[in-house]
């Protein structure tokens, strides 16, 4: 079974496990991503046309990543005037592998998700009320054993020191002061 699915403004022709390189989609890796646009849906025996799109056919695709193209200089010369431009520009691409293409109003079926680091850990604090901490740093602490600001106020400078090694965030608790905002945060 194949699809033509529109999206970024192309037309791209799919089936099921193909790998493909589409203008960038807002979802991380692992997510499942519809494309709903879909033009046409055909078979080994039949094949149906969209006027312009297939009434409740959709493709599911799975991200598999982020990521930019190499770059492409761009540059305007006009000559004898003395005047030249140059200028450079990556594009943001997303890969998806295409999991089901569904019609006649299906939906794709959900994956078992691994349940989330921050569900995990019961009596978890909100780390995301300390200035300069957001979501994805969030997650590196809660990876690295830290989820409520009494352990963020007991750390010492060792202590500082390997979870900023494992989390990859250098010099943070010391340059947003963490730890004296975990301590305000704690009374």
């Amino acid at each position: 079974m194949f699809a033509v699915i529109k999206t970024g403004g192309k037309q791209y022709r799919v089936a099921a496990n193909d790998l493909l390189k589409i203008e960038k989609v807002s979802a991380e890796a692992g997510e499942t991503v519809v494309f709903d646009e879909v033009l046409i849906v055909g078979s080994e025996t039949e094949t149906t046309i969209g006027a312009p799109i297939v009434e409740g056919a959709s493709v599911a695709a799975e991200v598999v990543e982020q990521g930019r193209d190499r770059k492409i200089i761009i540059f305007k010369k006009r000559r004898r005037q003395n005047s030249r431009r140059r200028n450079g520009h990556r594009q943001s691409f997303t890969t998806v592998k295409i999991t089901d293409i569904l019609t006649g109003g299906a939906k794709p079926a959900a994956k078992a998700a691994a349940p989330k680091a921050e569900a995990a850990v019961e009596g978890a604090d909100d780390l995301k009320k300390l200035n300069g901490l957001g979501p994805a740093i969030e997650k590196k602490l809660v990876a690295a054993g830290i989820s409520t600001y009494a352990q963020i106020a007991a750390l010492t400078a060792e202590d500082i020191a390997r979870v900023e090694d494992e989390a990859g965030i250098k010099g943070r608790f010391e340059r947003d002061n963490w730890v004296e905002q975990a301590k305000e945060l704690v009374k």
